[in-house]
């Protein structure tokens, strides 16, 4: 069964995992080697060594470069978040993480819920072709979405008030707030953010060996150690497995 199904994932005994460098809260330094470390580099090594083959990091600077890369014989498996319009060229696991995804703006909007945001005129700052952008994209039409090529841009959009709400990952907003007590942040996510692996479409035998490994990992605490050993288990939640 491992042979088999490492053969049809990475014929050249190569797992080359595509990752996205932009995640500040998967990719959080570096190893001995040099290389990303963190989760997501982390659950790559790990699938690599349940199918007995080495690995290989393919770092990409943001989610829709890797995504976009599903065809060109780039990557295995890629590890970024399901969406929906991504779902349509690639094939999603179970998360194996989720982030919260919420929105921040100035005290004066007195903004209550998510859906009082949802108004023309509106202009949310947003990192471009993120898993959010995407959800955005699709739930929010009234607003007005000004995206950006990276988290730091869309922060500095919403320091230098040329946009009404900042949408983005939690922890991050969290940060944000502290610099500056006009910041409020609506408590509750506007989506979540669901980390997974995604594969080429077309070989549901390698998506259910995949959903198989997720859901051990989870199960015997392997997702929980990773998240503690990199000090983000207070910024991301671990999906129910049953």
């Amino acid at each position: 069964m491992i042979e088999t199904i490492s053969k049809k994932l990475a014929p050249t005994g190569i797992l080359r995992v595509g990752i996205n460098m932009s995640n500040f809260l998967l990719i959080n330094g570096k190893d001995s080697d040099g290389l990303p470390d963190g989760v997501s580099p982390e659950i790559g090594k790990k699938l690599a060594r349940e199918l007995n083959l080495k690995c290989k990091l393919v770092q990409f600077k943001k989610p829709g470069l890797l995504a976009d890369a599903v065809n060109e014989d780039m990557w295995d498996i890629g590890n970024i978040a399901c969406e929906k319009e991504r779902s349509k060229t690639i094939d999603f696991t179970d998360p194996y993480v989720n982030i919260d995804a919420n929105f921040m703006f100035r005290k004066k909007d007195n903004f209550k819920t998510n859906d009082d945001i949802n108004l023309p005129k509106i202009k949310i700052a947003v990192l471009e072709r993120s898993a959010y952008d995407l959800w955005l994209t699709e739930n929010f039409k009234n607003v007005e979405l000004i995206r950006v090529n990276t988290i730091e841009e869309s922060h500095q959009l919403f320091r230098e008030d040329k946009v009404n709400v900042l949408a983005g990952l939690k922890p991050k907003l969290i940060e944000e707030i502290k610099t500056n007590d006009d910041f409020k942040m609506i408590n509750s996510p506007f989506t979540y953010i669901k980390q997974s692996i995604g594969i080429k479409k077309g070989t549901p035998e390698i998506l259910d060996f995949l959903n198989k490994f997720i859901s051990k990992l989870i199960k015997e605490g392997y997702v929980e150690s990773l998240l503690k050993k990199h000090n983000v288990q207070n910024k991301l939640s671990i999906p129910n497995i049953y």
